[in-house]
Formats: C-alpha cells, structure tokens, sequence
C-alpha cells in the first residue's frame, strides 16, 4: 500500500493506516488492556510491515473497526464529502489502485460537465496469494499467534482458504 498511497498522493488522495486490533495476538504482541500498549503496539507493527503512511489508532473497544465492518484487513474509500465510495473486506493495492483510476476519471468527467450519478456494484476481486508474507506479520505477533491460526485453519491452512 505504501507504493499505491505514494503514486495517488500528487493527486490528493490521502491514505492512512487504521490500527484496530490484533486479529491473532500472541506472547509478543499480545491483546490490547490498555490504550497506551496499543500505541505502543501500533507504532511497533508500523515499523516492522514497513508501512510509511500515517497510522491512525482506533479506539480501545474499537468504536471505528465496528463501525467500518469489523472484518481484519478493511479498506475503504471515501470522497471528500466522507461518503464511501468502496469498501473492501480485504486490502489488496491492485484492486485500492484500480478503483482510485476510476473514482478520479469520474471527478474529471463531473469537472468537465458530464452529468454522471452513481450506483451501488458488487464485485468479487481477485488478488496475488503471497503465504510467506501473511505468516512472516503473523508470526511478528508471537508463536502463539501462529498456533491460534493453526488451530482455526490448520498448519498453514489448505489451499484456497486465505
């Protein structure tokens, strides 16, 4: 995402990181008790998956993760109005960079006059499988975090379940 927030940035489109919770707490990173550890745990994680943009920390009950969807990798798009224009349960920089083209094309349609209106799409994307890195920022959480996952999905779960 760090590549995508840095190509639509000259353009004005904003990115932050929202820092809900830890889907898989572990011995190293474990559940959030207070809102001072998430912080902490926040600017942590940041540094290690390497993301630059700005990190938000939500609430310690998680007031915007509830409120967006609750799902563990979100993304949503919103106009400059704070209307979401997409949302996504999962985040894949392919699918965020397409449909950034795409809410921008409209923008310079409506500035040049066209007389557009939108309407609500449902749509299955598709995204590149990349295990390694998905177990490399779960296990940044501790072995127990590894074994809480194994123990839904099981070892390295099956082919076709990420």
């Amino acid at each position: 995402m760090n590549e995508v927030a840095g190509r639509f940035a000259e353009r004005e489109v904003g990115s932050y990181f929202i820092y809900t919770n830890e889907a898989h707490p572990g011995e190293l990173i474990p559940h959030h008790t207070c809102l001072a550890q998430k912080l902490a745990q926040a600017r942590m994680m940041q540094e290690r998956i390497g993301d630059t943009r700005p990190i938000l920390v939500d609430t310690l009950e998680g007031d915007c993760h509830q409120y967006f969807g609750s799902m563990p990798n979100m993304t949503w798009i919103l106009n400059r109005a704070g209307r979401p224009q997409y949302a996504s349960d999962w985040t894949d920089s392919g699918s965020v960079a397409n449909a950034l083209e795409y809410y921008l094309g409209v923008a310079i349609q409506r500035r040049g006059g066209a007389n557009v209106t939108g309407f609500n799409v449902r749509r299955l994307d598709y995204r590149a499988r990349n295990r390694e890195r998905f177990f490399e920022v779960l296990e940044l959480g501790g072995r127990a975090a590894v074994e809480q996952f194994e123990a839904m999905f099981g070892p390295r779960w099956p082919e076709g379940d990420e």
